[in-house]
């Protein structure tokens, strides 16, 4: 029989202990996650676990005899537990060690058995793990990706790209992995050699969630991409990172009867976002608001969307040009992609309405250059366009882990903070609230450059970007770097996040 000692369970801290590879190998997934326990280490030939409660006599009899060995218990916090599980024995471990390990390499499994093997509960619950996963850390995009010898699961949060733990063992169970998440975006799961487009509507503790999901054939099976967005209230410009001086020239901007707001910025700098949060702010009964967008990211109640479809015809211009027949006020094109598309979209505004869209370009000036590449003439710019607004995304520092930081003297040369020069700015240590990267959120850098008569006439003049950059800083426009310094100064974001995102080298403009 068992000493009393046998039974004591002293405390560990899973955060400070260093766990043994060797011990984590002796207990096989779905036997850790069934007990919900976490190898340790050893004690001489008795294996050291850590559990969230301290287990019975009989459920002690049962793991002595599933594992063959002794086994020394500690108590640790349940969260803690289920951290150290997914951290050593990877995501979905349990369902994969389930699933078996003796089964036909995905590469010969018939494609009439995929249909089958995606319906199986584990193969389910493999996928909705990796879902919840990604939701629980604040990702907005899944990569699912096929390799020669392992199958890849990556989740972008706050616009980085970061590796998922996941078992061993996954690659095996790609196809019906795949052959799920196509079946949940009502794809078709035969068609593998040509790329597919879908969406699945789910609703998770409390929260509707839109993914759109997207497939890639690839010379190692299919690579799927998966964006979650949020049926998310529209936030207002001051909580997407706008300062108020800009929020009330935005105002002014968005109060205006006619003409053209561009927003320009990579793919991934929250141009969509912008633009919703300007519709939401003129969304009223008084008004008609059309958009035309590729794709759909958020549906708004009051407002007509069409999504684009080249293949019957339905692209950007046609639908600007349908799109007058139906007494617009305001419309949004989603973006300026040619020639035919711009002069539509210039004469429209020109003709008494109000429109917003947006360009691929590095910065605000840029985009007049951007346009008289494409063909429109620069009579026709300085005529129509109101504004143009350049933004990046960067992460916001984790409030839970914030620590003050000493600036370099390159940073404080660049830029007048008004405080002498004496600058700190905040940076994340890293911790649990954050999943250890220091951030927690993105808020947005930009620069507005309205177009003045004095720009117009530039625009007309044909002068080039710099020029008009130069006229606009001296009215007054802050740069991108600099409204990255300005956040910066006031503890939100990192001067490494403002590098990255502004794409330059160095700490000079």
């Amino acid at each position: 029989m068992d000493s009393r000692a046998d039974f004591a369970c002293p405390p560990v801290d899973l955060g400070r202990v260093d766990i043994d590879p060797k011990a984590v190998a002796v207990v096989p997934a779905r036997v850790a996650h069934h007990y919900r326990l976490i190898p340790v280490g050893w004690e001489g030939a008795r294996l050291r676990v850590a559990v969230a409660s301290p287990p019975d006599l009989a459920r002690r009899d049962e793991l002595r005899t599933l594992l063959r060995r002794d086994i020394v218990y500690g108590l640790a916090p349940a969260d803690d537990v289920a951290k150290a599980l997914k951290d050593h024995y990877g995501l979905g471990a349990e369902t994969v060690d389930r699933l078996g390990e003796g089964e036909t390499p995905v590469e010969t499994r018939p494609a009439r058995n995929d249909l089958h093997e995606a319906q199986d509960a584990s193969v389910i619950v493999l996928v909705n793990q990796i879902l919840l996963e990604a939701i629980d850390n604040r990702a907005t995009d899944i990569h699912l990706e096929p390799g020669e010898d392992d199958f890849r699961v990556r989740y972008r949060i706050d616009g980085v790209l970061y590796d998922a733990k996941t078992a061993a063992g996954l690659k095996r169970h790609q196809a019906a992995i795949v052959s799920r998440v196509k079946i949940m975006a009502d794809l078709s799961i035969a068609e593998k050699r040509l790329p597919q487009d879908g969406r699945i509507q789910v609703r998770v503790g409390g929260q509707d969630l839109d993914l759109r999901v997207s497939t890639l054939p690839t010379p190692y099976g299919e690579s799927v991409g998966i964006r979650l967005l949020t049926r998310r209230r529209f936030l207002d410009l001051t909580h997407l990172g706008f300062e108020e001086e800009h929020v009330t020239l935005l105002n002014e901007v968005l109060a205006r009867p006619h003409g053209i707001v561009f927003l320009t910025g990579p793919t991934g700098s929250g141009k969509t976002t912008t633009l919703y949060a300007f519709l939401n702010r003129i969304n009223r009964a008084d008004r008609k608001i059309i958009t035309i967008e590729d794709p759909i990211e958020y549906r708004m109640d009051g407002i007509t969307q069409v999504q684009v479809q080249p293949g019957i015809g339905l692209t950007f211009a046609a639908g600007l040009r349908s799109m007058l027949r139906h007494d617009p006020d305001v419309m949004m094109v989603g973006e300026v992609r040619d020639l035919e598309t711009a002069e539509i979209a210039v004469r429209v505004a020109l003709t008494g309405h109000l429109v917003f869209s947006t360009l691929h370009t590095n910065d605000a000036a840029g985009a007049v250059t951007r346009l008289q590449d494409i063909g429109v003439e620069p009579y026709l710019i300085a005529s129509s366009v109101i504004c143009f607004i350049a933004q990046r995304l960067v992460r916001v520092v984790c409030p839970a882990c914030r620590v003050q930081v000493p600036a370099p003297a390159e940073m404080r040369r660049e830029w007048d903070f008004g405080n002498g020069g004496a600058l700190v700015w905040q940076a994340g240590a890293g911790c649990p609230a954050c999943k250890g990267t220091g951030f927690n959120g993105r808020t947005v850098i930009y620069e507005i450059m309205p177009i003045t008569d004095r720009i117009r006439e530039m625009i007309a003049d044909r002068k080039p970007a710099q020029a008009l950059r130069d006229e606009a800083i001296k009215n007054g426009m802050r740069t991108l770097r600099q409204s990255g310094w300005r956040k910066t100064a006031a503890g939100v974001t990192t001067p490494e996040e403002v590098l990255r995102a502004t794409l330059r080298d160095g700490w000079g403009e």
